[in-house]
C-alpha cells in the first residue's frame, strides 16, 4: 500500500523503471487521467448539488442517499484514476500489456442505477 502511494506522489521514481516510452503515449495516458479526474469532480459536484438543491423526494432519505453515493463515487473515481495512470505508465515503461480495467463498466452500472432510482422517485412523486 505504502509503495503504491509513493509511486503516485513521487513522479521522480517512475523514470527509474524500464525505458522511457514515446512521449505521445505518456501524454495520452495523462489526458486519460485528467478526463477521469474531471469525471470525479463532476460526480462530486453533482453530489453537492443533490444535497443542497434537490427537494425532498417521495422515498425517505433518497436525496441524501443519492448525494452520498455521488460523493463517494466521485472520490473513488479520483483515486482509481491516479492508480490507473501509475499502473499504465509502469506497463508502458516495462513494455508490458496495459493493465485491464473493469472500472468503467462498474462506474456505468453505478450511474445507471442512480438514474433508475431517480426515475422511480419521479414516477412515485407524479402518482402521489
Amino acid at each position: 500500500m505504502f509503495r503504491a502511494l509513493t509511486q503516485w506522489f513521487d513522479p521522480e521514481k517512475q523514470p527509474t523503471v524500464g525505458r522511457t516510452p514515446d512521449y505521445r503515449f505518456s501524454l495520452a495516458n495523462e489526458r486519460t487521467f485528467l478526463a477521469w479526474i474531471r469525471t470525479g469532480l463532476a460526480l462530486i459536484a453533482g453530489g453537492m448539488a443533490c444535497a443542497q438543491f434537490l427537494p425532498s423526494l417521495s422515498i425517505h432519505h433518497l436525496r441524501e442517499i443519492i448525494a452520498i453515493g455521488l460523493l463517494v463515487l466521485g472520490g473513488t473515481v479520483a483515486l482509481r484514476a491516479v492508480d490507473h495512470w501509475a499502473r499504465t505508465e509502469r506497463a508502458m515503461r516495462l513494455g508490458q500489456e496495459l493493465p485491464p480495467s473493469k472500472f468503467p463498466a462498474i462506474l456505468a452500472l453505478a450511474v445507471g442505477a442512480g438514474a433508475v432510482l431517480l426515475v422511480i422517485s419521479v414516477l412515485l412523486r407524479a402518482v402521489a
